[in-house]
């Protein structure tokens, strides 16, 4: 009895495992992932393991990718808090709008989504930058007590604010036209101080 197909199915498995793992795209990972378990199962019902290859397709399948695409999409959101106004006329703000479209440019070659949050006043927005409900915060520089002016002195419409050195450093690096000053701030300097 020829079995070389056994052999041809059994050899996808390593190739789809190293593929799972090179994968940049966490979305095109799951996908793999997906493909990896469905030729587990074939390789147990191909070996005579009927029950476990149900099991690999509903558990190590269906409900891992599930699970997994739910954690991917809750974790690669970058939350930057603004204020209610402006995120209400971000269509007639012209400076805000294409400084969110740089934010979700730069975001999206990270596979990252930008997820605005309105809050009413100033003192909120530092309240949740501080209390870690979003990574950045931006306002417009008349609401900020931080000096906007940048090296040549002149003054950009925002000012961005970060807890997240990586943010940071993604942000000073690839934001090509500012239109923002951007501050990093160390919540854990904070909390220290106030338990």
């Amino acid at each position: 009895m020829n079995d070389t197909y056994v052999y041809i199915i059994v050899a996808l498995l390593p190739l789809a495992a190293s593929m799972v793992v090179l994968q940049v795209n966490p979305y095109h990972a799951l996908v793999i992932r997906g493909i990896l378990g469905a030729v587990a199962a074939l390789v147990y019902v191909v070996l005579g393991a009927a029950d476990v290859a149900l099991t690999e397709a509903l558990v190590g399948t269906m409900l891992a990718i599930t699970l997994y695409a739910i954690a991917v999409r809750s974790s690669l959101v970058m939350r930057l808090g603004v204020l209610q106004d402006e995120s209400s006329e971000a269509d007639d703000n012209h400076y805000f709008g294409q400084l969110m479209n740089n934010l979700r440019t730069i975001f999206g070659k990270r596979h990252m989504r930008l997820e605005l949050v309105p809050y009413t006043n100033t003192q909120a927005l530092h309240r949740a930058l501080m209390d870690k409900e979003v990574h950045a915060i931006c306002t417009p520089s008349e609401h900020s007590q931080q000096d906007s002016t940048v090296s040549g002195g002149e003054k950009q419409p925002y000012h961005t604010t970060t807890r997240v050195q990586r943010i940071y450093d993604i942000i000073q690096n690839e934001l090509s036209s500012p239109g923002t000053t951007l501050i990093y701030v160390s919540t854990s300097d904070s909390r220290e101080k106030h338990p």
